[in-house]
């Protein structure tokens, strides 16, 4: 009996992690570009740390642009700011801090969820209910695994698990291997906002790299 094709996972999208952000100001001016630039799905918000009425003020002044544009406002960390400054969710770090957000972020926000070094802890995750799994990012200590089994997890959430993946990418190189293994996201950063021909160059030329890396990966598999 002939066995049903899998419909193929949509082309992954950009998720971008702003710098740390104090003052938003040149962050507000330079959004609605960067949006416009490259097919990004969501933007996560870093905040430096202080008071929680100036952390959301930093936050509702990047919100509408973002929302604006498509894309969905996370915040890292500070589920406890996300309703009160209209963002869509948080981004947590381990399954004990996501659990402990579970109850005031669902069932209406995004709970993404990273820090996860084992396939249980990955699996674990995702049966308590994580919108998304991150694989990839640093450690504390700045640590992280070799790219190639961070490609090798993705590819395996992608052919077992039905949520979404997201892969921290360092580099275009990494962007465009992440992408091909079956992130269903890849996560830039500093590798945007370092770059010396500016921003918008680099999300452009990490865009037009994930989207050619899955193509050449259905093709491969179709043919």
């Amino acid at each position: 009996m002939a066995t049903k094709p899998v419909p193929p996972r949509p082309a992954p999208r950009l998720y971008l992690a702003t710098p740390e952000v104090d003052e938003p100001a040149q962050l507000v001016a330079d959004l609605p570009g960067l949006l416009a630039a490259a097919d990004i799905a969501a933007v996560l918000v870093r905040l430096r740390e202080t008071d929680q009425r100036t952390m959301i003020s930093r936050v509702k002044a990047l919100v509408s642009i973002i929302q604006n544009a498509g894309a969905a406002v996370l915040i890292e960390g500070h589920a406890e700011l996300v309703a009160r400054a209209g963002a869509d969710g948080a981004h947590l770090i381990g399954i004990a801090a996501m659990q402990d957000a579970m109850p005031s972020l669902k069932p209406d926000r995004i709970v993404g969820v990273g820090g996860l070094a084992t396939r249980h802890d990955s699996m674990a995750a995702g049966e308590a209910g994580a919108d998304y799994v991150l694989f990839g990012e640093p450690d504390a200590s700045g640590q992280r695994p070799s790219v190639e089994a961070i490609a090798e997890r993705l590819q395996w959430w992608d052919e077992l698990f039905e949520p979404p993946c997201v892969g921290f990418a360092v580099s275009r190189e990494e962007a465009e291997e992440f992408a091909a293994a079956g992130a269903d996201f890849v996560l830039v950063g500093d590798v945007v906002w370092a770059d010396p021909r500016g921003a918008k160059a680099a999300l452009i030329e990490i865009g037009e790299a994930i989207a050619r890396a899955r193509a050449s990966t259905r093709a491969k598999a179709e043919g």
